[in-house]
């Protein structure tokens, strides 16, 4: 794949009830915050800004940690923007918006 940023958002949801899911979904923050992406933080996903490769590495990262971790279930969600000539931005999609 190219080398152009992409945007995306990853959601996690998690179903193990052997903590709050909230837990759950900081320790997959944690992955985020030390994936050197640009990220935010929103209230159902989080997004995302980076190079293909390095979106679906953290996707796999975020993952692996919740195996690890010993998640008993949860379902990941990403979606990502691809152009195939050039960057994509969140910054770009939603500037009009901005006040």
């Amino acid at each position: 794949m190219h080398t152009y940023l992409v945007n995306a958002t990853i959601q996690i949801l998690p179903l193990a009830q052997d903590k709050h899911p909230y837990d759950w979904v900081d320790d997959a923050i944690t992955v985020i915050q030390s994936s050197n992406l640009k990220y935010e933080v929103r209230p159902f996903s989080t997004e995302l800004e980076g190079r293909y490769d390095q979106v679906i590495k953290l996707f796999n990262d975020v993952n692996e940690h919740l195996y690890a971790k010993k998640c008993d279930e949860w379902i990941c969600n990403l979606q990502i923007q691809i152009r195939a000539n050039g960057d994509m931005t969140g910054e770009e999609k939603t500037a009009k918006f901005k006040i």
